[in-house]
Formats: C-alpha cells, sequence, structure tokens
C-alpha cells in the first residue's frame, strides 16, 4: 500500500489525501465524497430526489427516467454505498431529517473544495515558474486579479487546445472578452507538456506534470486512508483540474453556478469523457498512469507540503 501511494502525482496527495478538520462523521465523509466521487451538486436536493426516485422506480424503470434523472441517481447510490447505513436513516428520517443529512454532507463538500481553493491559490504560481527562474512580470498571491488572460503566463496555460497563444490576434480577443471559452473546451494546461496534437487529442490529456526533482518520496494518508481510497479515481482526477484551472483563473470565488469560469460545465464535461465506455481503453491508461508515474510523485506541491 505504502508504494502504491507513493507513486500518486502531487496534486491528488496535496488535496485529496488533506485530512478531515471536522469531528462529524457525514461532514468528514463529504470532504471525500466531494473529492473522489461527485464534487458539485447540491446534496439535500440529491438525496431528497434519491428518496423520492426509489418510491417512483417502484413502478417506473430507471431507464424511463431523463439522462440528468439517471445521472444523478448513479451518484446518489454511489453516495448510499459509499456510507453504511445511509439508506435507512433516510427512510426513517423525516424530510426534514434528510434536508439537514445532505447540508452535513454538502458542508463537508464545500469545506473541503474552499480548503483545496485556498491551497491552490498560492501554490500553483510554484507549479508553473519556469524551473529557477522568477515568473515575469510577478503574479500576487493573495491576489488573482492580474491571472487568467491577464498574464502572458497563466493566459498561455488557459489558452483553449489548437488555439496558438503566440497569435497576436487570438491573445487580443481572449484578453478582451471578444472570444469567450466555455467550460467543456479542453485548454493547453491539461495536456503533457502543454503539447496538442490535432490528430491524436487523447495524447497526453490530463497527464500534466507539475515540476519534477529527485526530492525524497514520503507519503501522507489522512482522509482517503480513512475512507478505504488506495487509488486515484476518474472524479478525483476531474476535481484536481477543474481546481487547477480556477487557481489559473482570476475569478476570487468558486461557485459552482458561476457563468465566468463556467466551473460546473467544465468538471462534468471531463467527467462525461471519463466514464463514457467508448473511451474505456484509453481511460484505464490514464488510471494506471495516474497511480502508478513515480516521477510525477516528487513535485513541487509536494516540496510545498513538506516544508
Amino acid at each position: 500500500m505504502q508504494g502504491q501511494w507513493s507513486y500518486m502525482p502531487m496534486v491528488f496527495r496535496t488535496l485529496i489525501l488533506s485530512p478531515s478538520s471536522s469531528s462529524n462523521p457525514l461532514v468528514s465523509h463529504g470532504r471525500h465524497f466531494g473529492r473522489t466521487v461527485f464534487a458539485l451538486c447540491n446534496y439535500p436536493s440529491l438525496l431528497t430526489n434519491g428518496i423520492l426516485r426509489l418510491e417512483q422506480m417502484e413502478d417506473t424503470l430507471l431507464e424511463d427516467f431523463s439522462a440528468e434523472e439517471r445521472r444523478e441517481h448513479h451518484v446518489f447510490e454511489q453516495l448510499l454505498d459509499s456510507y453504511p447505513g445511509l439508506l435507512d436513516r433516510l427512510k426513517d428520517g423525516s424530510d426534514e431529517d434528510i434536508l439537514h443529512v445532505g447540508e452535513l454532507i454538502g458542508k463537508g463538500a464545500a469545506g473541503a473544495r474552499g480548503d483545496d481553493t485556498k491551497t491552490l491559490k498560492s501554490a500553483v504560481l510554484d507549479w508553473i515558474s519556469p524551473k529557477g527562474e522568477a515568473i515575469q512580470p510577478p503574479l500576487h498571491r493573495n491576489s488573482k486579479i492580474d491571472r487568467r488572460f491577464n498574464h502572458k503566463l497563466t493566459g498561455s496555460l488557459l489558452c483553449p487546445a489548437g488555439l496558438d497563444w503566440n497569435n497576436p490576434r487570438i491573445k487580443e480577443d481572449l484578453r478582451s472578452g471578444e472570444m469567450l471559452v466555455c467550460g467543456d473546451q479542453w485548454l493547453i494546461f491539461l495536456y503533457a507538456h502543454y503539447v496538442y496534437d490535432h490528430d491524436d487529442p487523447w495524447s497526453g490529456l490530463l497527464r500534466s506534470h507539475l515540476s519534477v526533482d529527485r526530492e525524497p518520496k514520503a507519503m501522507r494518508s489522512g482522509n482517503a486512508r480513512l475512507h478505504g481510497m488506495n487509488s486515484v479515481t476518474m472524479a478525483s482526477i476531474a476535481y484536481i483540474a477543474t481546481q487547477v484551472r480556477f487557481a489559473l483563473s482570476s475569478s476570487s470565488v468558486f461557485s459552482r453556478t458561476d457563468t465566468t469560469t463556467d466551473s460546473e460545465t467544465f468538471y462534468h464535461s471531463l467527467l462525461d469523457l471519463l466514464e463514457d465506455p467508448e473511451e474505456s481503453k484509453e481511460v484505464d491508461e490514464l488510471l494506471t498512469w495516474w497511480n502508478r508515474d513515480p516521477s510525477a510523485a516528487n513535485s513541487a506541491l509536494f516540496k510545498i507540503r513538506q516544508k
């Protein structure tokens, strides 16, 4: 087990493995569930709709519900499976009890997301800094107003894959907002070495490394170990990418309904790809890379946490 943890890429180890600060088991579970199973949803509504749907499914097949309802129910079932006794607690509880349970789980997920946003706000600057050099012009650590397309470095990383950031017209259109970047567009920072292959969009996707050196390996278990997690999940990869994308943006407050960053659409688009059965071969290879690639474990964020 220790060897397996030591090979995990460092953004994952920094965010997903950080211990929970709450003693309430539902809040603690919400922190873990939001990071590794499903991050951006209204948990009280998820539970309320899930219980109602279970009653409806006594007469209606799940296949007869809409695609959105089926997806929501799949998340609901994952939540039930991950927390023993939760279904009985929900069935025996009042509407107020169900809402309260959802609020506790949602509190944990939101708390973890807020903690991770704070962590990456500053740490991402160390990640993107040219090796041995300072970022020029400097980027503020405590303010994000100069990020996104306002700075040449963050702008180049948030440039949609397939576009040339070095093209002055494209750069100006992105900066001015003339060219809008939708939440479901792939960005170049998602790709290994920030290189996009027009002929093979899967090549290097979600394999973007942090800076690598020979810093000694170490292991932190924390919250993930408590929940029996011993590998990266598809949802945790999507969550990490969404957090990094937000850290590079100029927005100050993470909100799933924010139309500027459109984080919810971005997160869901990644999950849609990773959960697509037709992409299973590429996804299996990606998960193997995340769970076993030794070089990505020795990275800038790891050093930050160690210091």
